[in-house]
């Protein structure tokens, strides 16, 4: 499959947005926030969750970049912009309309880090980016208290 590139301007948009970047791998370098130019902009490492369709994935992660625009404040929890290095799994998007169109969009980490914006309207969109390699594992999440378990690709 080509690159994906998607525009989300309203809920329905972003729930597609948010699904393709689940476990989307990010790094506190990685966010730009440009007060100025009221936008937000965050490259990640997205796992290609297309391909664990397929009989026999080949798993894999795809650079992407994911932009927000008319975004009129950035709030942080647990994200340190002193800590470049600091790596963060991006769990959801989620947009609340309060003051049609204006709302606040929620980008959930694991570990309780969360970015929170206030946007004059949702205006967003996700492109790769181009780069992609092979990863050996897909991500798993906890169901009903169990462990998280990553599954690795077995090859004979």
């Amino acid at each position: 499959m080509d690159g994906l590139k998607f525009v989300a301007l309203d809920q329905d948009d972003l729930a597609v947005v948010s699904t393709h970047l689940q476990d989307a791998v990010v790094k506190v370098a990685d966010i730009v926030w440009l007060p100025k130019d009221k936008r937000l902009v965050v490259g990640l490492n997205r796992f290609d969750w297309e391909v664990t369709l397929d009989p026999d994935p080949q798993y894999r992660r795809r650079r992407s970049a994911l932009r927000f625009d008319r975004v009129l404040a950035c709030k942080c929890r647990h994200v340190t912009s002193a800590d470049k290095e600091a790596v963060l799994n991006l769990l959801a998007i989620e947009f609340d309309q309060q003051a049609p169109p204006a709302g606040v969009v929620t980008l959930t980490f694991s570990g309780g880090a969360a970015l929170r914006l206030e946007v004059e309207c949702l205006e967003a969109e996700l492109a790769d980016l181009g780069a992609v390699w092979t990863t050996t594992a897909c991500p798993g999440h906890a169901i009903d208290d169990q462990p998280i378990v990553e599954t690795e690709v077995r090859r004979g």
